[in-house]
């Protein structure tokens, strides 16, 4: 049981953080009463509303970003800044300092694999992502990571049997059971993923505002994800802020930030392990 929580303890916080944040966890209950769909939603519904929700999504093939992220865990406040480099449904690239300080981590993910770098304690992580979820407890794959990161929905799903609504200005769409589409199953992880899913959009926009989604299996972790400060990017609206707030065993709360945005320009992801890191199995 000890040496297990030292590799927990070894990963904190950026690895912990950018996975737990991949997760998709618990709904809040609907509420009880809900407005009538406004035109021209009560027409198309939620077909419609979802098919807007497509052709708005961000499209890119590259992206790269600097960012902060405030990480609150038990009320305590720790800040961070970095970079984001992205591949579109290839990789992700992360570099993780203290605030005005050296790096202390890296993280380089892949559709197949996971490595990270922790620089503070020479150590360095190479694996999949079932090592990742039973070191953390979760269920999570790079698809779902890949749309939390920049507020897309879900990528390789089925579109599920969604009902719609109009709450707080916001139309809102709901599915109780969402699962991988069986062409880009894997493995029995991803055969056995599924989600119950809430999501918020701009009337005008179509925009994703806010996400709420749990997995069926795992009604013990929730997250929400919040996206705000949209801002045009190559004539494409991207969210400059979101604040992802996570209950577990321990409330987290992460806000993160993007500056200095692109698209589309070929990137490096440079990921080099020096001799004298030792490996976490």
């Amino acid at each position: 049981m000890k040496s297990e929580h030292l590799k927990k303890q070894s990963l904190w916080p950026p690895f912990y953080i950018f996975f737990l944040t991949g997760l998709l966890l618990l709904i809040t209950s609907c509420k009880s009463s809900r407005s009538i769909i406004k035109e021209p939603i009560k027409e198309y519904g939620a077909d419609f509303l979802f098919e807007k929700l497509k052709e708005n999504e961000f499209s890119y093939n590259w992206l790269s970003a600097k960012y902060d992220l405030d990480l609150i865990i038990d009320k305590k406040n720790t800040s961070f800044s970095g970079q984001l480099r992205m591949r579109k449904d290839s990789a992700i690239w992360v570099s993780l300092s203290p605030a005005l300080g050296i790096e202390m981590a890296r993280l380089l993910i892949s559709e197949d694999s996971v490595k990270f770098i922790n620089r503070i304690n020479k150590t360095y992580f190479i694996g999949n992502y079932s090592a990742v979820n039973r070191m953390l407890g979760t269920n999570i794959d790079f698809d779902i990571i890949q749309s939390l990161l920049i507020g897309n929905d879900l990528t390789y799903y089925e579109d599920g049997k969604f009902r719609a609504s109009y709450d707080s200005k916001e139309y809102h769409l709901v599915t109780a059971g969402r699962a991988k589409l069986k062409k880009y199953v894997r493995n029995q992880d991803d055969e056995e993923r599924i989600y119950i899913q809430n999501i918020y959009l701009n009337p005008e926009t179509f925009k994703i505002t806010s996400m709420k989604v749990k997995e069926v299996k795992k009604e013990s972790i929730k997250l929400d994800a919040l996206y705000t400060e949209f801002k045009m990017l190559e004539e494409q609206l991207f969210p400059n802020h979101v604040v992802y707030d996570i209950t577990s065993d321990s409330p987290i709360q992460a806000k993160l930030n993007y500056s200095r945005l692109k698209i589309n320009e070929k990137q490096r992801f440079p990921f080099k392990i020096s001799s004298k890191y030792s490996r976490i199995q």
